[in-house]
C-alpha cells in the first residue's frame, strides 16, 4: 500500500507506545526545528491541544512535536509527557523565563474497543517519546492506530480495522511525507477509486451514523524537507491533505468526525508550491490506504 514512510525527511523522528490489550496508544513525530506549521480541522467533533497557536494571525512558532493519540479527551494528557521530556532536553521557544516546548496535539475516540477505562497520559506520550526512531515507521494497528476502526457507519458487521499509514514522496528535489491515523466512520478507498474497506462510493444507503461502539477521526500529519515560509500556502497544503481524505475515505467531515491535518514545513529544500501541494494530496491518499493495508513491522 503505503511507499516510504514520514521519517523520509531528514531530521524527523517518530515513536509508538501501544497497548494492544486495552486498545489504544499513542503516536509521537518529532520534529526539527526551526519549521513552519499549520493545522486544519474540519471534522465536526475534533479533540486537540496547543493548535490555536497554528492559526491564522498568530505569531509564527516552530513546533517541537505533535502528538497523535487514542483515549478520546482523556488521550490529549499524552502531550504533558512529551513536554516534559522536551523540556528536559532544554528544548523549545524561547522565553525570559527559558525554553517551552510547543506540542499541538490531536486525538481519536477509540473507547468503544478493547478496555476504554484505560487512556494513555503523561508516562504513556513520554514512553512513545523514548521510542522515537529514524527509520522506517510500523503501519497498522500500533500507536495512536492501535484501536482504530472503519466503516462502522454501516453498521458494526462492516466494521473492520483501521490503524496507522505512511506515505512519502520525492518531488522537484524535496519529500514530502504524510502519516495518517485512520479511525474513520466511513469506508476507505485509494487514490484510484478501488474500495478496501468493502463499501460502495455511491452508497447513500447506510444505516447512519454513530454506530455502537463507534469511534470516528482521521489525523494526518503531512511534512516536508522544502523550506516553505508562507503558511497561507501550507494552508492550501492541507486543504489537499482533505481533499485526499475525500477522495479515499466516504463518508468524511461528518459531525461525528474530528478530521485534522497538520502540515509543516521543516527544511531548506526548493520546490514547486504547486507540486508540493498536489504531493500532499496524494501521499495523504497513499498513506491513509496503508493503514487499513497489511501492516508494516518496522517498514517495508
Amino acid at each position: 500500500m503505503g511507499d516510504g514512510s514520514l521519517t523520509d525527511v531528514p531530521g524527523v523522528e517518530v515513536g509508538h507506545w501501544s497497548d494492544p490489550v486495552a486498545r489504544t496508544g499513542v503516536t509521537v513525530v518529532a520534529l526539527p526545528v526551526p519549521n513552519v506549521a499549520v493545522v486544519d480541522v474540519r471534522g465536526g467533533a475534533p479533540g486537540t491541544r496547543e493548535t490555536d497557536v497554528l492559526g491564522a494571525a498568530m505569531r509564527p512558532v516552530s513546533v517541537d512535536a505533535v502528538v497523535l493519540s487514542g483515549g478520546s479527551a482523556f488521550g490529549l494528557a499524552a502531550a504533558d509527557g512529551v513536554v516534559r521530556e522536551l523540556a528536559r532536553a532544554g528544548r523549545g521557544t524561547s522565553t525570559p523565563a527559558g525554553p517551552v516546548p510547543i506540542v499541538p496535539s490531536a486525538i481519536v475516540f477509540d473507547l468503544g474497543v478493547g478496555d476504554g477505562s484505560v487512556h494513555p497520559g503523561p508516562s504513556e506520550g513520554a514512553a512513545a517519546w523514548r521510542a522515537r526512531e529514524s527509520g522506517p515507521v510500523a503501519s497498522g494497528r500500533v500507536g495512536a492506530g492501535t484501536g482504530a476502526t472503519v466503516a462502522n457507519w454501516r453498521g458494526l458487521e462492516a466494521v473492520v480495522d483501521g490503524g496507522v499509514g505512511n506515505a512519502a514522496v520525492e518531488v522537484g528535489g524535496a519529500v514530502v511525507a504524510a502519516l495518517a491515523v485512520v479511525n474513520a466512520a466511513g469506508d476507505v478507498f485509494d487514490l484510484e477509486g478501488r474500495p478496501l474497506t468493502g463499501g460502495s462510493p455511491a452508497d447513500v444507503s447506510a444505516p447512519g451514523l454513530p454506530a455502537p461502539n463507534a469511534g470516528n477521526t482521521t489525523l494526518v500529519c503531512v511534512v516536508t524537507s522544502a523550506g516553505i515560509g508562507d503558511r497561507n500556502e501550507l494552508r492550501r497544503a492541507a486543504v489537499r491533505a482533505h481533499d485526499a481524505l475525500g477522495a479515499c475515505i466516504r463518508p468524511v467531515h461528518t459531525r461525528y468526525d474530528g478530521d485534522t491535518v497538520f502540515v509543516v514545513s521543516c527544511g531548506g529544500d526548493e520546490i514547486d508550491i504547486d507540486l508540493f501541494q498536489q504531493a500532499a494530496f496524494v501521499v495523504t491518499g497513499r498513506a491513509i490506504a496503508d493503514a487499513v493495508g497489511p501492516p508494516r513491522e518496522g517498514g517495508r
